[in-house]
């Protein structure tokens, strides 16, 4: 026979004494892998950080192209650890994977890689092969690019619309919309 819950009861009560332990024990060896993951990152952020400083104090003594594309290179990787300690603060807060956190990353990412690339092929152009090369490479990371921010805005386009299943009146808000 099953048992009914009281008004006050919760789901986690009606569990047997096993399923509640076992549920709490994962969920806090979850938050102290999402913990290690967060103090990795700020940690390679903060490395990164100090080799950005390292690199513009470079600039100094050689004013070139090359430490230049270094330090861009360094603080977009800056972008994409700090979208990354976003994305898992916000899995953390919300209990919840969301993908566009990863999307944004995905982005920065292939950003990165096309300044740099872009950067190599300038310096292959005599060299048709190596170019080519280059320029197929930037190619592609430019259609990823798109595709993501494409599949970004889908998701937020599809976040904005009300749930598919909701056959309910619409909330008050709506209504006056609608009427006005």
């Amino acid at each position: 026979m099953a048992k009914r819950r009281s008004a006050g009861e919760s789901e986690d009560d009606a569990r047997p004494g096993i399923g509640r332990f076992g549920t709490r024990l994962l969920e806090i060896a979850e938050n102290v892998v999402y913990a290690g993951i967060a103090t990795f990152l700020v940690g390679t952020a903060l490395v990164c950080l100090v080799l950005a400083g390292k690199t513009t104090w470079g600039l100094v003594s050689d004013f070139s192209e090359q430490p230049i594309l270094d330090l861009l290179d360094i603080l977009l990787l800056v972008f994409i650890v700090v979208e990354l300690l976003f994305a898992v603060r916000t899995t953390v807060e919300k209990r919840e994977l969301l993908a566009e956190p990863f999307l944004l990353v995905g982005i920065i990412a292939s950003i990165k890689e096309i300044v740099v690339l872009s950067v190599e092929a300038a310096k292959e152009v005599g060299n048709a092969a190596e170019f080519d090369d280059r320029m197929i490479e930037i190619a592609v990371l430019g259609v990823l690019v798109l595709l993501l921010g494409l599949t970004s805005f889908l998701l937020r386009r599809k976040e904005r619309e009300p749930d598919e299943g909701d056959s309910g009146p619409p909330p008050p808000e709506r209504q006056a919309d609608r009427q006005g």
